[in-house]
C-alpha cells in the first residue's frame, strides 16, 4: 500500500535491547498488555493533531479505504463495575439514552458526509459500552437501519455474516437478559446476529468487590435461556481472572459454571488495573498466580472442546470459528481500519488513532457540545510513525497469539521478519514464538511469558517508558480524573 507516515520522533528513532525489554514488559506486566500505546499523552505527544487540522489529516486518512468496520459506543450501565477501565456512564435514565442516540446518529451522519454515503464496504459492525443492550431496542434497531443505508454491504458468501452481508455483535448483562426476553427478542430481529454477556466471576464476596453482585450467578441461567429463545446462535460469554484475592477454586467454580451455560464461545480477560477504581489493588496481584489461574482456565476449556491457539483469549467450539465478531477479526488479522462513533470511542486509519471527546472525563456534555456544534467529536487525534502503526497492528494481532505475515506485508510494504529483525530472531532462538504456514505465532511458552514478548513488538518510546518506568511507586494506575 502507499500510506504517508509522518516521521518518526527521535524517541522513536532508537532500538533498545530485547533482553531488557522483554524483561521490562514482564516486570511491568499489569500494563504491557494488547492496550496500546501505554502513556500516550508523553509517548504520542510529538504526534497530536492540533484541531485546526482535524478536518484535513481525516479526509487524508481515509482516502483510498474502501473496507473498512465499524463501531458504535452505547456508554450507559446501571452501575459502573469496579474492574471497568471503560468510557461508562452511569446511571442514567431513558430520556438521556435517547438524547444521547440522537446524537450518535447525528455523527454518524457526519461521518458519512466526510467518507460519502454508500461508497465504502462495511465488514463487521460491533456495538458495545457500557451496556448497548440498557437502550430501548427500538433506538438499537433505528441504529442498525442506519448503518445499512449508510455502507456499501459486504458480501453475503462472507463467514458467518447476517442478513446485511456483515455480522452484527452487541453487548448486555445477564441481569438485563434476564428480565427483558422482549427486548433480547427485538435486538435479534433488528438483524443482530451475536451476542455476548458478561459472566466475570461467580464469587459472591468478589463479586461484591467488583460492584456487580446485582448480576450474579443465579440470574445466568434464565438469561441465557431468553437469548436462545430469542434466536440467538451465537453467544459469547466472558470471564475474568487476575483480580487479588481470587483463588484457584474460584477461577475453576467460574469456568464450570460457564461452561454449563454451553456457549458457542468463551473470552477470558485478565484484569487490567490501569484507571480502574480498583486500581490501588494492582501490587497484591503476582504473576506467577495470573499465570496459573490462566493455565487452568485455558486446560477446563479445551477439555471441553473449545479450542484456542496458544495466546488466544476467545475460545470456541465450533470448527471453523475464530470465536469473535467480524468486527475484532478483521481488526486481529488484517488490521482492517475502523470507525468508532460515540462517547470516546476510538478509530483507526492505516496512518492516524483517535479518541472521541469525553474519553477523559467520561462524562457526555463535551460529546453533545461537539454533536449540536456540527463537528467531528474528537478529544485527540494523532498522525502516526509506520514504527507506531505497527506497534499497534501487533499489539492487536495478539488478541489471537499470532501475526498474519501477508497481512502484515500487505499494510506495510516489508515483512514482520524486516521490521523486526533483532526481535524476531530473539524470539525464536527462546522457543516463545514459532513460524507456521501462515502466522509467527506465540507457542505455550511464549503466552506463558505474553506480556514480555508482547513489549519487544512495541514503539521505542513505549519501551523507553517501561524500562525507565517503576512498578512499585508508579501513579498511572490511577484512575483519570478531568
Amino acid at each position: 500500500m502507499s500510506a504517508r507516515w509522518v516521521a518518526p520522533s527521535a524517541a522513536d528513532a532508537e532500538r533498545l535491547p530485547p533482553e531488557e525489554v522483554f524483561a521490562a514488559g514482564e516486570r511491568n506486566h499489569h500494563i504491557s498488555n494488547t492496550a496500546y500505546p501505554i502513556a500516550h499523552d508523553v509517548t504520542w505527544r510529538p504526534y497530536r493533531v492540533t484541531r485546526t487540522r482535524h478536518a484535513s489529516v481525516l479526509a487524508r486518512a481515509y482516502e483510498g479505504i474502501d473496507d473498512l468496520c465499524l463501531y458504535a459506543h452505547v456508554p450507559f450501565c446501571e452501575v459502573r463495575c469496579s474492574f471497568c477501565e471503560y468510557t461508562v456512564v452511569q446511571g442514567q435514565d431513558l430520556k438521556a439514552t435517547d438524547a444521547y442516540m440522537d446524537r450518535l446518529e447525528k455523527e454518524l451522519d457526519l461521518w458519512l458526509t466526510l467518507l460519502g454515503r454508500n461508497t465504502r464496504t462495511l465488514h463487521g459492525f460491533d456495538i458495545g459500552g457500557g451496556t448497548p443492550a440498557f437502550v430501548d431496542a427500538v433506538r438499537v434497531a433505528r441504529l442498525v437501519e442506519k448503518v445499512h443505508q449508510g455502507f456499501r454491504q459486504a458480501s453475503p458468501s462472507a463467514e458467518r455474516a447476517g442478513p446485511s452481508g456483515y455480522g452484527i455483535s452487541i453487548e448486555t448483562t445477564p441481569k438485563i437478559a434476564a428480565a427483558e426476553p422482549e427486548k433480547m427478542r427485538a435486538l435479534h430481529d433488528a438483524g443482530i446476529d451475536r451476542i455476548s454477556m458478561g459472566v466475570q466471576v461467580i464469587q459472591p464476596d468478589l463479586l461484591r468487590v467488583l460492584n456487580r453482585d446485582g448480576n450474579g450467578a443465579e440470574l445466568h441461567r434464565r438469561a441465557v435461556d431468553h437469548l436462545r429463545d430469542a434466536g440467538f446462535c451465537r453467544l459469547n460469554l466472558d470471564v475474568m481472572y487476575g483480580f487479588a484475592d481470587q483463588t484457584l477454586p474460584g477461577v475453576e467454580a467460574t469456568i464450570a459454571h460457564t461452561l454449563s451455560l454451553a456457549p458457542e464461545y468463551v473470552t477470558l480477560y485478565r484484569m487490567r488495573y490501569k484507571l480502574t477504581r480498583i486500581s490501588h489493588q494492582a501490587p497484591r496481584v503476582k504473576l506467577d498466580d495470573v499465570r496459573a489461574q490462566a493455565s487452568l482456565a485455558k486446560a477446563m476449556l479445551k477439555s471441553a472442546g473449545y479450542a484456542a491457539t496458544p495466546g488466544k483469549n476467545t475460545f470456541s467450539r465450533i470448527a471453523g470459528d475464530v470465536g469473535t465478531s467480524e468486527y475484532l477479526t478483521r481488526r486481529v488479522i488484517e488490521g482492517m481500519p475502523y470507525l468508532g462513533i460515540g462517547l470516546g470511542a476510538q478509530s483507526f486509519t492505516h496512518t492516524t488513532i483517535s479518541y472521541g471527546d469525553g474519553a477523559v472525563g467520561k462524562n457526555l456534555l463535551p460529546y453533545f457540545r461537539a454533536i449540536d456544534a456540527d463537528r467531528f467529536p474528537l478529544q485527540d487525534l494523532y498522525e502516526l510513525p509506520l514504527v507506531q502503526m505497527m506497534a499497534k497492528f501487533v499489539a492487536v494481532s495478539f488478541y489471537f497469539g499470532e501475526i498474519d505475515r501477508a497481512a502484515f506485508h500487505a499494510k506495510f510494504g516489508l515483512s514482520v521478519d524486516e521490521a523486526f529483525p533483532r526481535e524476531v530472531e530473539w524470539l525464536l532462538a527462546r522457543g516463545l514464538m514459532e513460524n507456521t504456514e501462515h502466522t509467527l505465532r506465540l507457542t505455550d511458552e511464549g503466552a506463558r511469558h505474553f506480556n514480555g514478548v508482547i513489549a519487544l513488538f512495541f514503539a521505542p518510546s513505549i519501551q523507553r517508558y517501561l524500562l525507565d518506568r517503576d512498578p512499585d511507586v508508579a501513579k498511572d494506575m490511577l484512575v483519570r480524573t478531568g
